[in-house]
């Protein structure tokens, strides 16, 4: 793990430094970001239709609600109760590619430009999981949430909540631009194997899944969010 940097300098990146960062990136790249985007969204709207873009409310910094977009990769498929079909049944083909080349996150700039988001950062859950956090958990929320983040390096999804939720904590308490830098090169690595994009079972023992469930029955948090 990176080695932590000293407050003051972590202090002035995390106040002005990431967000400079943040609205120059996608400023500078935009010409070569919009006709993958403009591809997208017509492959979108001819493999799955309207609308074209997935948007949720998920939680920001300090937990405040924004509404996070992304290119659709499920269906709306239901069961005979009107209830949606787990995550996994709604996927489609197309929407598996979208997601393994993490090109599904790319309207998800639109977030960072709003200052919703910022390009690295804990990855945004809906705003319903905040009431399922431990204290130490969070901590993920003290810092705006990423299009892409730390955790990722270590297998995107293929991981349980607590170990990306452990490193989303790590990622809080060592923030600098090298880290950052680091996460970004990494992150290519990883969309480049195209792994990690499905969870398993391994969320079958997991507390955090389990109290979600709760609440899920409880009417508290919408099942349709469930492993979002």
């Amino acid at each position: 793990m990176a080695e932590r940097p000293s407050p003051a300098a972590a202090g002035a990146y995390l106040r002005f430094g990431k967000r400079l960062v943040d609205l120059l990136a996608p400023t500078l790249g935009l010409a070569a970001i919009l006709p993958f985007m403009a591809l997208a969204g017509l492959c979108s709207l001819l493999f799955m239709g309207r609308p074209i873009l997935f948007r949720q409310k998920r939680a920001g910094y300090r937990g405040k609600p924004f509404t996070l977009l992304k290119f659709r990769s499920m269906t709306d498929a239901a069961d005979e109760h009107g209830r949606l079909l787990p995550p996994h049944q709604r996927l489609t083909a197309y929407g598996r590619i979208l997601r393994s080349t993490s090109i599904d996150e790319l309207p998800g700039l639109w977030n960072v430009l709003k200052g919703d988001m910022s390009l690295i950062g804990p990855r945004a859950l809906p705003v319903e999981y905040s009431a399922c956090y431990t204290d130490e958990q969070a901590r993920r929320l003290e810092v705006r949430p990423g299009v892409a983040g730390y955790a990722a390096l270590f297998g995107r999804n293929a991981q349980s909540w607590e170990s990306i939720f452990e490193r989303d904590v790590w990622y809080v308490r060592h923030i600098s631009f090298f880290l950052d830098l680091k996460i970004i090169f990494g992150v290519i690595r990883v969309v480049l194997s195209r792994k990690g994009i499905d969870r398993g079972d391994h969320n079958r023992d997991s507390d955090f899944q389990r109290r979600i469930e709760s609440l899920t029955r409880e009417n508290v948090c919408p099942a349709g969010v469930i492993g979002s």
